[in-house]
This record gives structure tokens, sequence and C-alpha cells, in this order.
């Protein structure tokens, strides 16, 4: 392993016995530190929130959440989970979520090490790996357009959005907010490129600086002839530009 600081990892698993021979394996690998283990869904979901963990192996079949309501409940990104399990045909789906790795139990070593060493590649590169995740939930079919999720960042961590918390993208120069319902966060795309990445879903461009989830407006007011004011749900305003007045005042007919 190249020189780095320990790979911090949860391992997830209802049976002990399994988990005690997944710390075994790390241990021989090295350059690991274990931060916790979690026995059912819940208590997994819990950890990787308080303490984000950068590998989680996280089995599929447990009580309460199995693996893949786990990584559903997930708000804050882990940057590489694998799924270990006795079974082989969850395996599209979990890179349908965006499983880094899937393995099969019983864990050879070889495999673990190559899951580790890939985990090691995600840490170094984390703004990569959020777009990873979020293009792979885009490419799934069965994800309902207002369901996608966007990665937005807070400091130094990267979050997974579903658009449907998303009020509005707003631009000041380069830099784009996207305010959501848990707060605010900073865009990783132009408001140009997310205007193309959402077409079809419920955002509308309402100005240069601008772009709003139609499904949040509250009110729309006419402030003149040629200019409305938009109310969001969360009581912000914004002013439709010129540009775009007729199309936002199409959308409101009847």
């Amino acid at each position: 392993m190249p020189n780095s600081l320990p790979l911090r990892t949860l391992i997830v698993d209802d049976e002990p016995i399994a988990r005690r021979l997944l710390t075994e394996e790390l241990a021989a690998i090295g350059g690991v530190a274990m931060v916790g283990e979690a026995s059912d869904g819940e208590q997994a979901v819990d950890l990787i929130h308080r303490l984000h963990p950068d590998l989680v192996l996280l089995d599929v079949q447990m009580p309460v959440f199995d693996g893949f309501e786990v990584v559903r409940r997930l708000f804050t990104l882990p940057p590489s989970i694998v799924f270990v399990t006795a079974y082989d045909q969850h395996a599209l789906r979990a890179f349908e979520v965006g499983a880094a790795d899937y393995l099969l139990k019983p864990v050879r070593a070889d495999r673990l090490r190559a899951a580790v060493e890939r985990a090691q590649q995600v840490r170094r590169h984390p703004a990569q790996a959020a777009e990873t995740v979020a293009r792979t939930l885009d490419a799934n079919a069965n994800t309902p357009v207002n369901r996608r999720r966007i990665v937005g960042r807070k400091g130094q961590e990267f979050f997974l959005v579903d658009l449907d918390d998303v009020y509005a993208f707003r631009a000041d120069g380069e830099r784009v907010s996207i305010v959501t319902r848990q707060g605010t966060y900073l865009a990783s795309h132009t408001l140009l490129e997310l205007s193309a990445r959402l077409e079809g879903a419920q955002f509308r461009r309402i100005h240069r600086n601008a772009l709003v989830n139609l499904d949040r407006i509250r009110k729309l007011a006419s402030m003149s002839s040629q200019r409305w004011l938009v109310t969001l749900d969360n009581g912000m305003e914004l002013i439709v530009s010129k540009r775009h007045t007729a199309a936002i005042r199409e959308e409101f007919k009847g």
C-alpha cells in the first residue's frame, strides 16, 4: 500500500463471525483503521453519518434495513461502499446505486486488497468520486427524474442532494449555490451546465443568475408588464428577467 493516512473503515454485517473475519483480513492488508462495526442497517446509517468513514464494507441482507436501504438513506456521501454478500444476484443493483465493488463471501484476500486500494484512490479524488456516484444514480433507468441526486459541497465534505429538496440554484459569478431544505451547498457545475443537465426535470431558468424548482414556487406576482416576482416555499423571492417572463407565465396559465 502507498504511504498515506489509514483508510477509516466501517464494517456492517449482522454476523459477528463475518465481521471478525473481515477485521482480521484488513489487518493483514494494512493501511486500514477500523472506526466501528454495525450489526443492522439502522445502526449502519447512524454510524456513517456520525463517523464519515472512507470505506464501508456493507452486507446486503440484514435486519431493519438491508444494504440497499442503507445507501438510499444516506445524505452524506461515503467515498467508497463495497458490498460484501453471499449472494451474487445483487451485483447489478449494487453498481446501479454507485458501489465501488461487490465481494462474494467467503472473501478472497486479493479481492479485498483490490477493493481497499480502490477506496484509497477514491479518497484522493473525492469530488470525482462524488460525481461518479451521482452520474451512476442518474443513469439508473428505475430512478424517476425528480428523485435524481446532485453533488453539493460544504467545506471539504460532499453530499448527494435530492433534486426534489432543491428550491433553486443561484449564481454569483462562477460560484453556484444550491439552496435546499437542509441548507445551502456549493455546486460543482455552472448554471448553464445545470440547465442542460436538468432539462426535462422540474427546473426552469428564470434569470441568467437563477434556476428554480417549479414545484417550489408558491406565488408569481407582476411587478410590471415585463417583470415578475417569484416567491418560493421557503420565502425566497427572485425576479424573472424579461427574457424568461413569457415561458414562466405559460407554465402557470390556468
